[in-house]
């Protein structure tokens, strides 16, 4: 799994119109990654729900939020569209993003959930690994873009 100091892969998936997205275009921004095992589950809910609930916290911190799963663009779309989710939603259908990044799965089987906080040149800062600590994703990117805007 990628760690603290390691660059970003460049890697593309697709976004819920179908378009392909690129990591490159965030260059110049912070951003939180987060990849999770599939909308519409419990766990997955309550996190996106959480990111959404403090989407404004990252956003003051200047930092995008990006959920990625292997679920299709009609899913994500039904999914955001559902919870109200302000932020993008990727598909990773072939798993290549889940690899670059070395998220791993849980017991072998469940897609893995991994939260990277990536500072404004691409470098991942901070990575959270929990499969059942959904919702603490989100206070620890909270807490290390703190820390990032304090090293400025």
């Amino acid at each position: 799994m990628l760690q603290p100091g390691d660059p970003v892969p460049d890697v593309a998936f697709r976004d819920r119109d179908g378009s392909s997205f690129s990591l490159a275009s965030l260059r110049g921004k912070p951003f939180v990654l987060y990849f999770y095992p599939k909308d519409d589950t419990p766990g997955c809910t309550a996190e996106a729900c959480a990111f959404r609930d403090a989407y404004q916290d990252f956003t003051d911190a200047g930092a995008e939020v990006i959920g990625v799963s292997s679920d299709g663009a009609a899913t994500h779309e039904r999914f955001a569209s559902k919870h109200r989710l302000p932020f993008r939603l990727l598909t990773d259908e072939r798993g290549a993003g889940q690899k670059a990044f070395g998220v791993s799965k849980t017991l072998g089987i469940l897609p893995g959930r991994v939260t990277f906080v990536v500072d404004a040149r691409g470098v991942v800062r901070h990575a959270f690994d929990s499969q059942f600590m959904a919702t603490k994703h989100i206070s620890e990117a909270l807490h290390a873009l703190k820390g990032l805007s304090n090293a400025v």
